[in-house]
């Protein structure tokens, strides 16, 4: 019962960051410096983190709960789906004791952030066409490459960039990650431009000869794809928070105001074409949110498969409930629902995001017919 029902802790947890997230949510333009200064310093965003290393010690059930929190409070923070959920756990499970010492503190109370490379130009969501290699040198390694769409790369220390190693007994190319700090001579960013209105801000990266020290290799060179998963079910399951946290603002937004807006005798809310799609938004989030949270569990009981399958699934569903929620919150409202007044318009583009990244939906059909119903590739 523990994935269905939360316990008092974790709905302690839950109203806490609500508090956090209204305080901030309710001044417009949101003040993302500032929340995410105040997140850390109150141990919101290294949850997941070790204590140790001046984390709380939690998993993905915690850090999944604050971000949907600080979303349904209109106070979203992308770069946790990045910084402390990829790279802190990539880090803290697979790092040398001296890249935890160097980067778990700072990703842990936000004074240092970490921005994720996977995706390149011409590989997709094909991480085994991905080009960008790494050359083993006497001084370290030689990076070189591509990568798109990575957000933050401008407030980020460091990218946790992916590239590929020659296996030098049968030669063939195997992922490996690599801490790249933002200064780095040879790593260039260029923004591109994004009709998306969001804080953190979309780059494409040219790595070009770009040197770096034995210790910018984090964990087995010989473990790439582990590791590289390790950090892709957390990426899944916080797109999965973000989307639900999103969907659950649009929705409080409507049914406000459908409870208050009277064209003839009542409220527009007591009419079943207003009140019944509202209602199964309602139901598809709650069910979205189960199999995050199922997802969440799995994978902080280092279940890495079972969580695999759960976090694709929980983000396909999330994504496809926020974007209805969102979608019948902005109609419920009419032409106010396209004001910058009720904040609901910026949410068309923003929840079409939790359907294409970190992986499409067509993909996590493909993954789901392939991995779990065991039906043919055609790829």
């Amino acid at each position: 019962m523990s994935s269905v029902v939360e316990s008092a802790e974790h709905t302690a947890l839950r109203s806490a960051v609500s508090a956090l997230g209204q305080r901030h949510g309710s001044t417009r333009p949101l003040d993302h410096d500032a929340l995410w200064a105040e997140a850390g310093k109150l141990g919101y965003l290294g949850v997941n983190l070790p204590e140790s290393h001046g984390g709380g010690g939690g998993g993905m059930v915690e850090l999944s709960i604050v971000l949907e929190e600080l979303g349904a409070a209109g106070a979203p923070l992308l770069m946790m789906i990045v910084s402390p959920a990829i790279c802190g756990t990539v880090i803290a499970r697979f790092g040398t004791d001296a890249q935890k010492a160097a980067w778990l503190p700072g990703l842990a109370d936000g004074s240092r952030t970490m921005a994720f490379g996977i995706t390149e130009p011409d590989a997709g969501s094909n991480s085994h066409r991905i080009t960008t290699t790494a050359t083993k040198t006497e001084a370290g390694w030689v990076l070189n490459g591509r990568k798109v769409f990575v957000s933050g790369v401008d407030i980020a220390d460091a990218t946790l960039i992916v590239g590929r190693t020659s296996d030098a007994r049968t030669g063939n190319l195997k992922p490996c990650l690599f801490v790249v700090p933002r200064d780095t001579p040879g790593f260039g960013r260029r923004q591109i431009d994004m009709e998306l209105d969001a804080h953190e801000k979309q780059f494409e990266l040219t790595l070009d000869d770009v040197h770096l020290p034995a210790d910018a290799l984090v964990g087995d060179e010989d473990a790439g794809l582990l590791q590289l998963f390790a950090g892709l079910n957390p990426e899944r399951i916080m797109t999965a928070a973000f989307a639900i946290g999103m969907g659950r603002y649009a929705l409080d937004k409507a049914v406000a105001y459908a409870k208050e807006r009277q064209v003839w005798k009542s409220p527009i809310g007591a009419h079943q074409a207003i009140a019944h799609p509202l209602a199964q938004a309602h139901i598809e989030l709650e069910l979205a949110r189960l199999m995050m949270q199922k997802a969440a569990h799995l994978y902080d009981a280092g279940d890495d498969v079972g969580s695999g399958e759960a976090a694709n699934m929980a983000k396909y569903a999330a994504g496809e409930a926020c974007v209805k929620a969102v979608d019948q919150s902005v109609h419920t409202l009419g032409g106010n629902g396209l004001t910058r007044e009720f904040g609901l318009a910026r949410l068309v583009t923003a929840s079409r995001v939790a359907r294409i990244a970190p992986v499409s939906r067509e993909m996590i059909l493909n993954y789901v017919s392939h991995q779990t119903l065991g039906l043919p590739k055609s790829y």
